[in-house]
């Protein structure tokens, strides 16, 4: 026998189309961001797909909050990591350094 409930990622790709005139008004950067949310959405498919007894409209919600959760611990990270070379008097890692111009502004 079939299953009774569409699929989590059916059921993402139609909520997002749902949007679509809602993106289009979007700024082009804010495009940009609105389409960072659902790729955090998509991100965690299989955890809400074995929630599928739940409400999806929430766990759309929520895998883009864990997603955006996600993206903030990476950089409180790499904010210790490059405070931690500073703080030794190390040359910032990974060629932080040349992010900035010659006055030091990034």
């Amino acid at each position: 026998m079939g299953r009774t409930n569409p699929t989590y990622r059916g059921f993402l790709e139609g909520y997002e189309q749902a949007f679509d005139d809602y993106r289009r008004a979007l700024r082009r950067q804010h495009q940009t961001d609105f389409d960072r949310l659902f790729d955090g959405a998509r991100a965690f498919a299989d955890a809400a797909g074995y929630a599928n007894h739940l409400d999806r409209d929430v766990l759309v919600l929520l895998s883009m909050l864990l997603a955006h959760e996600e993206r903030l611990r990476e950089q409180a990270d790499e904010i210790a990591r490059l405070r931690a070379a500073v703080d030794a008097g190390d040359e910032p890692p990974d060629g932080a350094a040349d992010e900035r111009g010659a006055d030091g502004a990034e």
